[in-house]
Parts: C-alpha cells; sequence; structure tokens
C-alpha cells in the first residue's frame, strides 16, 4: 500500500455516505476503490466505513504492508495509526483515531491498485475463517490481544532491521481472527507474536554484541 498519506478534509465523508452493510472486508474495501466519486481515500473514511468493525481491517491495512520489503520509513509511517488502535483495542475502547490521522489519504487509484493486489489472498482468508471458539475473540481474551498488537506495532515503528516482517504478519492474523471472531486464528496469531518477539530479540541482541565488540576492538 502506498505510503504518501497527504493531508485531506474527507474525513468525515463516510459519516455522510452512512455506514456500510454488513459484508466480507474484501467487498467493503472493493466497493470503497471502486467509489469513482471519490478523489482521494482518507484514512477516516475507512474508519467510517467500518466502524465498530475497524479494529480488525485496519490493523490488516497498516500491517500487511510492512510484511514485503518497503522503503525505509514506511514502517513508521503506518505503524503510527497501529499503535492507536491497539491501545484502543486492549483499553476496550471503541475505535477512534485523532484528526491529523484520520485525514492523511492517498489517491483512490492507488488504494484501488493496493486492495486489487491484496484481494485474492485476503478472499482465501475469508474462506478459511468462521465463528469459533469466540471466548478467545471477545473480551477480556481480546484485551490481551491488544496488548501484544500494541508491544508489536511498537517494534515496527523501531528502527530495528529486518524486524518488520513476522510482527507485521501476526498482527495481520490476529486482525482477521478478532474481525471473523475466530478463535484458531487468534491462537495461530498470538503464538507468530511469540516467535516473532523472539526473533527480535535476537536481532537487537546480536547488534549489541557487534556493538559491544566493536567499541571493545576500538578502545583496546
Amino acid at each position: 500500500m502506498p505510503s504518501d498519506f497527504s493531508s485531506d478534509d474527507s474525513t468525515g465523508r463516510a459519516q455522510a455516505d452512512g455506514p456500510e452493510e454488513a459484508s466480507r472486508l474484501s467487498d467493503v474495501l472493493s466497493r470503497i476503490a471502486g467509489d469513482t466519486s471519490r478523489e482521494r481515500i482518507a484514512i477516516g473514511d475507512l474508519l467510517g466505513a467500518m466502524e465498530e468493525r475497524a479494529f480488525g481491517p485496519l490493523m490488516l491495512i497498516f500491517a500487511l504492508p510492512n510484511v514485503l520489503p518497503t522503503p525505509p520509513g514506511t514502517s513508521t509511517i503506518l505503524g503510527a495509526p497501529l499503535i492507536f488502535l491497539t491501545a484502543q483495542l486492549a483499553l476496550g475502547m471503541q475505535p477512534w483515531l485523532p484528526g491529523l490521522i484520520a485525514g492523511r489519504s492517498i489517491p483512490r487509484q492507488d488504494f484501488a491498485n493496493f486492495i486489487t493486489k491484496a484481494s485474492p489472498w485476503l478472499s482465501k482468508a475469508e474462506r478459511l475463517l468462521q465463528p469459533r471458539f469466540g471466548m478467545l475473540a471477545h473480551p477480556p481474551a481480546e484485551y490481551v490481544v491488544g496488548i501484544m498488537c500494541f508491544v508489536l506495532a511498537v517494534i515496527l515503528v523501531l528502527p530495528i532491521p529486518l524486524g518488520n516482517m513476522l510482527p507485521a504478519l501476526a498482527i495481520c492474523i490476529l486482525g482477521l481472527g478478532i474481525l471473523e471472531r475466530d478463535g484458531i486464528w487468534i491462537v495461530a496469531g498470538m503464538a507468530l507474536a511469540v516467535g516473532s518477539l523472539g526473533v527480535v530479540s535476537g536481532v537487537i541482541w546480536a547488534f549489541v554484541q557487534t556493538g559491544l565488540y566493536l567499541l571493545h576492538s576500538f578502545l583496546g
């Protein structure tokens, strides 16, 4: 997904358009992307379209680009909204973003291109998702998922080499699990999250050890 969000006054358009009818996430995103009356798509438009379902979809949208190699700084741009959203999920709040973030937008065609590429994979995931083991996808377990996703979102913002892919993938899986109330995906996402924390910790430890070794060599 392009990271060149720019300020836009269309934040409240989704509220004016009214809530989207309940349907699959891929359908909702395709409908927004195909709305030729819009020149730009703001983050606030997506938030308004999803309403109470916004946590899972927005977590997925902001995390998914980080699963693949992206230009430097992209994870920081996309990670900031994730920190807000996951903190609210952990605290049991309704999804909300400050105007500075909600008003950021991209050209509709860029958003449509991203959705075109992501839709086949999202559709495959949706066929596997179903409501089950609901206790894992509702409070209080949902708050634990929010805490884990918050930690992963903070890691995404930090400039850790090779530290983006696994945390972002874990957030994507957890976001889909929250969206469809699928406890199996919640368990899979939490397992991947724990594993990604181990990998990132190893990377940080390796860099610290390398830095100490270089420092010792320089001073010695």
